[in-house]
């Protein structure tokens, strides 16, 4: 009986924390639709906020609504009427007190890890951490810049290490090139690897043929 609760068990459980997984995006997706209503609300008439009620209780709206929006918004910024507009909007955010701060450090960040051109978690290598002969994964963010980089005088590298089986936490590292081995598997099997805690193994590269 054990043998087929087992086997039963590994045909649901993938299937029940994909839908946990994805019910919980849905979740957050809705509650922010929620609250754009709720600020709309609060600028409008008593008779549109009975309306704006109404369509916070229809399930799955929001995230349609904020796919669509943010089409329409990749769309207009792709020319440069769009980019001007966007230029002028990324001005205004950076003369506000406080606001200011919090905006470019998001901006620079979501810029880095979602440029096509950036090379952030574009690779996964091996570093000893916590201390030496204990190995784990890490991605390569990039390079340490600035005033770090004035007191490191050799090639170093911006790693991020993340704990498992929640990779979305982790630690910010810099280590020497000479200590990091790259690894030849990709940044997704590397992310299955760690989330799993090391029960799905990625397949050993091909040897290259003369």
């Amino acid at each position: 009986m054990k043998k087929y609760i087992v086997a039963g068990l590994l045909v649901w459980l993938p299937l029940a924390i994909t839908i946990w997984v994805l019910a919980w995006v849905l979740g957050v997706l809705d509650g922010v639709f929620q609250s754009l209503l709720g600020a709309l609300g609060a600028l409008l008439p008593q008779s549109a906020q009975q309306a704006l009620d109404q369509l916070a209780q229809i399930p799955g709206l929001g995230v349609v609504l904020l796919l669509l929006a943010m089409l329409l918004t990749g769309m207009f910024v792709a020319n440069i009427v769009g980019q001007w507009w966007i230029h002028q909007w990324h001005r205004l955010m950076s003369q506000i007190p406080i606001v200011k701060s919090i905006y470019s450090s998001v901006k620079q960040v979501s810029d880095t890890l979602f440029s096509s051109s950036g090379q952030a978690f574009r690779e996964a290598v091996l570093v000893q951490y916590p201390r030496q002969g204990l190995w784990t994964i890490a991605f390569v963010t990039g390079r340490p810049g600035g005033e770090v980089a004035t007191h490191l005088h050799d090639d170093y590298l911006s790693l991020y290490v993340p704990t498992t089986p929640n990779p979305t936490s982790g630690f910010f590292l810099m280590a020497a090139r000479a200590d990091v081995r790259p690894l030849a598997m990709s940044v997704d099997e590397a992310l299955k690897y760690i989330i799993s805690m090391g029960v799905v193994t990625p397949g050993v590269p091909a040897a290259p043929r003369n």
